[in-house]
C-alpha cells in the first residue's frame, strides 16, 4: 500500500516557531511539496519548497490550496502598535487563510496560540487568542490543531527584552517549575505540530505545554 502524501502551506514562516515547522516539513516523507507564504522571499531552497510573496490584505485566494495549513502567524501588542493592529495578525489573517483553504480543499488546521488563550479572559492578548480557537473549530475542517506553548526559547530574527529576560529565569527555575508551566524548545512545538498534523487524528484538540514537551 503506498502511503498517503500531502502538501502543506505556512504562513508565519519567518518566526521562532514557523521557521521550525519549515524545516520539520521539508525533512518529513509525508509531505512532498510545502508552501510558504511570506512577505518577502526566504533565504532558503529546496526541492520541496514554494515560496510565495503575499499580501495578506489582498489574499488571492488561488494560492491558498494545501492538504494541511500550518499558521504560526503572532506579534506582541508592543510590535503591532495598536489593539487593532494587533488583532488582525492574530485573528483576522489566520481566519481568512482557513477559510480560504478550506473552500480549495485544505483537511486540517494546526496553529499556535498561547498558553492561557480563552476567549473569556480579561486579558486582551488570551481573549484573542481564544477567540481565534473557537472560530476555527466551528468551519468545518477534518481536523484543528491547537497548541498552546508557555514561553517560547530560540533564536529570535528580533531582540525581545523582556523575553530574553523571562528566558533566562525560566531556565535558572526550570527545575521547580511545573512542566506544563516550563519554557519550550521552539523546535518541539514545531515537532509536535508536523508530527501530530501528519497523523490520522481528527476533531478540534488542544496540545498544552506539557504534552509537546514530549516531542
Amino acid at each position: 500500500m503506498v502511503s498517503e502524501k500531502r502538501s502543506a502551506l505556512v504562513i508565519g514562516a519567518t518566526g521562532l516557531v514557523g521557521a521550525k515547522v519549515v524545516e520539520k516539513l521539508l525533512t518529513s516523507e509525508k509531505y512532498t511539496h510545502i508552501k510558504v507564504l511570506v512577505r518577502k522571499p526566504l533565504n532558503i531552497s529546496h526541492s520541496k519548497l514554494e515560496c510565495i510573496v503575499f499580501d495578506f490584505d489582498k489574499p488571492d485566494i488561488s494560492l491558498i490550496k494545501a492538504d494541511d495549513v500550518f499558521c504560526c502567524l503572532g506579534t506582541t501588542m508592543k510590535k503591532a502598535g495598536s489593539k487593532e493592529a494587533f488583532y488582525k495578525v492574530d485573528y483576522t489573517y489566520p481566519y481568512q487563510i482557513a477559510q480560504m483553504a478550506l473552500t480549495n480543499g485544505a483537511k486540517r488546521f494546526a496553529i499556535v496560540t498561547a498558553m492561557g488563550a480563552n476567549s473569556k479572559s480579561l486579558f486582551y492578548y488570551n481573549r484573542v487568542k481564544g477567540d481565534i480557537e473557537e472560530a476555527l473549530k466551528k468551519l468545518g475542517y477534518e481536523a484543528v490543531l491547537i497548541f498552546r506553548p508557555s514561553l517560547l526559547l530560540g533564536n529570535r530574527s528580533e531582540s525581545r527584552t523582556g523575553e530574553k529576560i523571562g528566558e533566562a529565569l525560566a531556565k535558572f527555575f526550570q527545575g521547580i517549575i511545573p512542566i506544563k508551566y516550563r519554557a519550550i524548545e521552539a523546535e518541539k512545538v514545531a515537532a509536535a505540530m508536523v508530527s501530530i498534523t501528519a497523523s490520522n487524528v481528527k476533531g478540534a484538540l488542544v496540545y498544552e505545554s506539557d504534552l509537546m514537551q514530549e516531542f
